[in-house]
């Protein structure tokens, strides 16, 4: 395996789905709704202006610009139903309760032990519902550009814990992206072709392992690019302790077809250092 700069390899990706990477425009009525009538103006700044305008500037991301608005108002000890209405606006722009909490452990040093408890208080409430293997995949999807998809269940009995599938391209070179869960990997498996054939794997977020049969099994970092021949038999997948997505390009050939094999047991993955 070799590492190779992969920028116009992601350039020509962007070009070719915009409609997946764009960010969805933030709008917001409740100056309007609660105060449309006494105060027409205001109303009119709120959603136009601060939520119209200055959320959706480029620069910082919804997720950044939520970070910032709850440490702001926790600093000022603003921690009534407002603080309130942007933990859940921070839920959904993809704040993690690992975030959260770091973030509000951290404000207490700074702003005031009683703030952060109440702030606490309605964060908990918020984020009552996550558990940490859904938090930490939000936390990995922010990593990549590319769409971490549905789950792989099409392929799911060819692979040893959960994965997820995300087509980005069926035309021209047809690839998806791969993500894995810690541990998760495919089974040995052969891409056959007669002439021609094979994969390409692009490495984009997290750590994971590729091995081919009767060689040691390579780390794999973002970056990293492994040319997989037609006919030999191999497996990839994620490191135990990380989550792991990858490009599949697929290479055409003649006469091409993909034979699944047996699992790759947790005796040999174990063995991975």
């Amino acid at each position: 395996m070799k590492r190779f700069v992969v920028a116009l390899i992601l350039f020509s990706t962007l070009k070719s789905a915009p409609l997946i990477m764009a960010q969805e425009k933030i709008t917001q009525t409740a100056g309007r709704t609660q105060l449309g009538e006494f105060a027409p103006k205001f109303a009119e700044l709120n959603d136009d202006v601060l939520f119209g305008e200055v959320w959706n500037r480029p620069g910082l991301s919804p997720h950044d610009r939520s970070m910032i608005t709850v440490a702001t108002l926790v600093g000022k000890g603003i921690i009534d139903s407002s603080l309130g209405h942007h933990l859940q606006f921070a839920k959904a722009n993809g704040v993690t309760r690992t975030e959260i909490s770091e973030m509000l452990t951290h404000i207490a040093f700074y702003a005031g032990w009683p703030n952060a408890w109440g702030a606490f208080r309605l964060a908990k409430e918020v984020w009552a519902d996550d558990v940490a293997g859904d938090d930490a995949k939000a936390a990995f999807q922010r990593e990549m550009i590319f769409p971490l998809g549905e789950p792989n269940t099409a392929y799911a009995k060819y692979f040893k814990g959960n994965s997820y599938l995300s087509r980005v391209s069926g035309e021209q070179v047809p690839f998806s992206n791969v993500t894995f869960e810690p541990r998760c990997r495919n089974n040995w498996h052969i891409h056959h072709a007669t002439k021609g054939g094979g994969q390409m794997l692009v490495c984009v977020a997290g750590r994971g392992w590729y091995q081919e049969e009767g060689k040691p099994a390579q780390m794999m970092k973002p970056g990293d690019v492994v040319h997989i021949p037609a006919n030999v038999k191999h497996w990839h997948g994620a490191a135990a302790d990380s989550w792991f997505a990858h490009l599949a390009f697929e290479v055409s050939g003649e006469n091409t077809s993909n034979e699944w094999l047996e699992e790759v047991s947790d005796e040999e993955y174990d063995k991975l250092k």
